[in-house]
């Protein structure tokens, strides 16, 4: 391709480049076929100020390759799945943007020995995991809540009010329980509940409260449920009959400042006896 010089390039108007900022400047010249098809191979490379312009610069390259006889099937291709791409990080931004901010309640749940499962069901593993992520998809919806990340065998929900949170913890739980497995093997879900204000970002959920939900997940065992101080309190009386919670002492959970405390949720139709919580207590 033939050098463009900045004395030859000042003597080219603004048409013979697919982009020009708000400021000026000229990118991506397109006054002939070799440029043209520089500008088709350097377009992802190029910043652009805003989607618009990136559009109306896709345009005016496109219009260009016509007039030169070049079929750019690549190019298209490649900005068809931009587009595709882009389209749904934006719908993900747009429904991280409807979760509930200011003072929440996380529900964390992961399977407990998703190894010797995966060890023993083999290929079979993954309709067990799909099988489980549906159930506690449904649990979750059915109690008001809003699933925000599910990866491998955890999943991490959010509610506004922690009782709701506490429903689903249940349910999932018992659903757990009546559900009949392949080779019928025992599924173990453990659970762990924390009321926080989290920072809500077009990432998603950030600060102390998810790492806190995430390690009284991490303390609790298969089959039980783990409250912190915050959720218990944050679970308005009058509480159920049936339902107490135990109060299982003061804890260092793992990366956090201060010692928490850690309730376990039982009711008369769910197991109640655990190993204490996979961190020490403190006295």
């Amino acid at each position: 391709m033939t050098s463009l010089d900045a004395k030859a390039r000042a003597k080219l108007p603004n048409s013979a480049f697919a982009y020009v900022d708000s400021r000026g400047r000229r990118r991506l010249p397109i006054n002939d076929r070799a440029h043209v098809r520089n500008a088709l191979a350097r377009f992802n490379q190029t910043t652009f100020e805003d989607e618009a312009a990136r559009d109306r610069a896709r345009t005016r390259l496109l219009n260009a390759a016509k007039k030169y006889g070049i079929v750019p099937v690549g190019f298209i291709t490649g900005q068809l799945r931009n587009v595709r791409i882009r389209g749904e990080a934006e719908a993900r931004v747009s429904e991280i943007r409807s979760l509930p901010s200011g003072v929440v309640t996380f529900l964390l749940a992961d399977i407990e020995d998703s190894t010797g499962l995966v060890r023993h069901l083999g290929d079979r593993y993954p309709g067990l995991l799909a099988d489980v992520r549906s159930l506690l998809g449904r649990a979750v919806r059915k109690s008001g809540g809003r699933e925000v990340d599910v990866r491998a065998d955890e999943l991490f929900a959010v509610f506004k009010q922690a009782a709701s949170a506490l429903d689903a913890a249940l349910s999932i739980q018992r659903k757990v329980v009546q559900t009949v497995w392949p080779d019928h093997l025992q599924v173990r879900v453990r659970i762990g509940v924390h009321t926080g204000r989290p920072t809500l970002t077009d990432a998603g959920y950030v600060g102390i409260a998810v790492h806190t939900a995430a390690r009284v997940c991490f303390a609790a065992h298969g089959g039980q449920i783990l409250l912190s101080r915050a959720a218990r309190d944050a679970i308005v009386d009058p509480v159920p009959a049936d339902i107490r919670f135990s109060n299982l002492g003061m804890h260092q959970l793992q990366g956090l400042p201060g010692l928490e405390a850690l309730f376990q949720v039982e009711v008369p139709d769910l197991a109640s006896e655990f190993p204490p919580p996979r961190y020490p207590a403190i006295r």
